[in-house]
């Protein structure tokens, strides 16, 4: 996250009580009444109106090829592992990840600069007086695929249509949206309340704009394998349900040589693969049949990369610093169940996980045990709280744990026994305090049920993970057990919320809004399918703090309430954190530094290759040590560089882009990776398959 510089929070105690809860001015230092090129939470712009390109991109980088990866993030009803359906845009089914590069939205981010957004389909937006309306004025060339204008007409249903039917993600966002008005063809008005969030126009401006003319004929909450009419880079081509997905560059895209998208959106076909597992992901990728592979599992890390394509340099391996979105891997306690209600009973489960030696035993020591619920981020609360922190809470006393108030909440570590005796007597210890008693060696209530507790996975991986955890709750009493099923009964039962205990990892937005962490942490959707809030959080105080997002206008108030909203949810233990990476692992094995350490020289190793790979060859120049500096103030995450083809990592939503190196030459371009991207590359390994191309 770039350093951003904003006036203190709230200088005065007495103000700082009440001011968080108080409406704040929506882009209070953005002008109003006048057209305005982007948008910014804290009306600051880096970009200005006429600018050719992002910093970030290679304008010159060459367009073809194929990338075969596997998506490491996704949206809404997206599934990693199979798919149903291609509407992406509602609460059931399963869709492919990457739908979402096939529509364009009003506006879109720029990967270096995270709190504006700047015109794609619109070409100019402008706030009302009052600060809740805008309207945007729409470029007269946007055309969907079929040739068809794409109209504000278009735009208004696609709001309208979110807002009633849409996925939780989208219709959160839209709730205070009282109107979306086609002034005329090519100017949209959208009109809220008042009430809704000084920064809901942040995630609701980069929503993909729909075809009305195609969804008055298809019911949109339909499970159809017929794609969507869109309007983005690319469209889908090839497919076979739930194997394979290819999304085609589109040759005449509309906004191709728009200043958001010049230099983007390289490949002519991205390809996305669906197997049934992370291993089997894993044999693929060892086969050369995918070419981009973001490593999550510190197994396969520590152990999987000794194949011969590691050894004959045509897989590249690296590690280097991770990002710092704010970023949780955590347990959500489902309390819908009654059981799960008492603060008690979620901390004595918490206390059964032994981290210490889970790390040492079955991560090879790769991994940092999780205490925050937005770990690697200035948002993660320390220490006692600050004065703006506790300006926060103390009016909240009464209805909060009383750990909030002290130095944020933290698991103890355990003596690394895997049944550490001291803290399994605590957590049995905390059950009984909660009205289970022990009978006939199992945990049973005032009618003699047992406390049966069951944990939900998708991956046969995790089943290592979690059974020494499983074993240690059985131990203390809990009828325990861990089940294990397919990926589309996973992501149902999750959205019904069908479930004990079950997993979830999120990477969190640079600048969070108040609907991003109403999904998640507000009562509003704790009973809404679909929803990221798994615990059915439903407490007033949390509320209270998410909704004081609203109030804040810098970056400094921004965190106070972040760290204040850490504190309550580590103490209340909704979510079980459970383990994070500090850095995305990679090694690089082969360069021409090495080839002349040895002897060798770039001529003899290109020949080598060669001979070797019969007539398509590959060849990496200049030393990982030498470059990856530079690289990194570009954003870049890896340095791999190959002749006559340049790669971009397209496993990011609406961000395919090329990275110069400052020593490539001619058509020698960057293979990277920047800070922004989606994903959950803060305990992810980066891995590249170099494309083998003819010299």
């Amino acid at each position: 996250m770039r350093p951003l510089r904003r006036r203190a929070f709230l200088k005065g105690a007495g103000a700082a009580a009440a001011a968080p809860f108080l409406p704040a001015p929506l882009f209070a230092a953005s002008r109003t009444e006048v057209p305005l090129h982007g948008l910014s939470a804290f009306g600051e712009l880096k970009y200005p109106a006429d600018f050719r390109n992002f910093d970030y991109v290679n304008v010159d980088a060459p367009k073809g090829g194929t990338f075969n990866y596997g998506p490491s993030q996704w949206l809404y009803n997206q599934n990693p592992y199979t798919f149903n359906t291609l509407n992406s845009f509602v609460a059931k089914g399963d869709a492919p990840p990457r739908m979402e590069a096939c529509f364009d939205s009003l506006m879109t981010s720029a990967l270096d600069e995270p709190d504006s957004l700047y015109g794609l389909l619109a070409e100019t937006v402008t706030i009302s007086a009052d600060r809740n309306s805008f309207t945007f004025a729409l470029r007269p060339e946007a055309r969907f695929h079929d040739g068809s204008p794409l109209t504000a007409e278009d735009a208004a249903f696609t709001y309208a249509l979110f807002k009633e039917k849409g996925h939780p993600d989208l219709w959160l966002t839209l709730r205070e949206l009282a109107d979306a008005v086609a002034v005329d063809a090519l100017t949209l008005r959208l009109a809220f309340t008042g009430k809704q969030s000084a920064r809901t126009m942040l995630d609701a401006a980069v929503f993909p704009i729909l075809s009305k003319a195609y969804f008055d004929r298809v019911p949109f909450d339909s499970s159809r394998m017929e794609a969507p009419l869109g309007s983005g880079p690319y469209r889908v081509g090839f497919l076979s349900a739930g194997r394979t997905i290819e999304y085609h560059r589109v040759e005449d895209y509309w906004g191709r040589d728009l200043p958001v998208n010049r230099g983007l959106y390289n490949f002519d076909r991205l390809r996305i693969e669906f197997f049934g597992d992370r291993q089997a992901a894993f044999e693929a990728f060892k086969k050369g049949e995918i070419l981009f592979r973001e490593e999550s599992t510190s197994r396969v890390w520590a152990t999987g990369y000794d194949f011969p394509a590691i050894s004959t340099g045509k897989v590249v391996k690296r590690e280097m610093p991770s990002e710092k979105r704010p970023t949780m891997q955590a347990i959500a306690v489902n309390q819908r169940r009654e059981r799960f209600r008492d603060l008690r009973v979620r901390k004595a489960i918490a206390l059964c996980f032994d981290f210490e030696w889970t790390n040492k035993a079955l991560f090879y020591g790769l991994y940092e045990r999780a205490q925050s619920c937005f770990e690697r981020s200035e948002f993660k609360a320390e220490g006692a709280p600050s004065p703006a922190e506790l300006a926060l809470l103390e009016p909240l006393r009464q209805t909060l744990p009383e750990d909030v108030f002290g130095d944020a909440f933290a698991l103890p570590p355990s003596d690394g026994s895997g049944r550490d005796r001291k803290l399994l007597g605590a957590a049995r210890k905390l059950i009984i305090d909660a009205g289970w008693k022990p009978q006939g060696g199992k945990l049973r209530n005032a009618t003699g049920e047992a406390f049966r507790l069951e944990i939900l996975v998708d991956d046969p991986g995790f089943e290592r993970i979690y059974s020494p955890w499983v074993e240690n709750l059985r131990a203390i009493g809990f009828d325990a057990s861990l089940r294990t099923v397919d990926s589309a009964q996973h992501q149902a039962r999750q959205a019904d919320f069908d479930f004990d205990l079950i997993g979830m990892a999120l990477l969190f937005s640079p600048t969070p809004t108040r609907e991003g962490m109403d999904g998640i942490f507000h009562s509003k959707s704790a009973k809404l399918p679909g929803s990221r809030n798994l615990p059915g959080t439903a407490d007033p105080a949390i509320d209270r703090l998410v909704e004081a997002i609203d109030g804040v206008t810098g970056r400094g108030e921004l965190i106070a309430v972040m760290r204040a909203l850490d504190r309550v949810l580590r103490a209340r233990m909704d979510w079980i954190p459970s383990w994070y990476s500090a850095a995305s692992r990679s090694r690089s094995r082969t360069t021409d530094s090495q080839w002349k350490r040895s002897g060798g020289s770039t001529r003899t190793r290109r020949r080598r290759l060669e001979k070797r790979e019969g007539e398509r060859s590959c060849v990496l120049r200049g030393s990982p040590r030498e470059s990856l500096r530079e690289i990194f103030s570009l954003h870049a995450g890896s340095h791999l560089r190959m002749r006559d083809v340049v790669c971009r990592t397209p496993d990011a939503v609406g961000s395919r882009h090329s990275l110069p190196h400052p020593e490539v030459r001619a058509r020698t371009h960057v293979f990277g990776r920047t800070p922004f991207l989606p994903g959950r590359a803060s305990k992810d390994a980066l891995l590249f398959r170099t494309r083998e191309v003819p010299f």
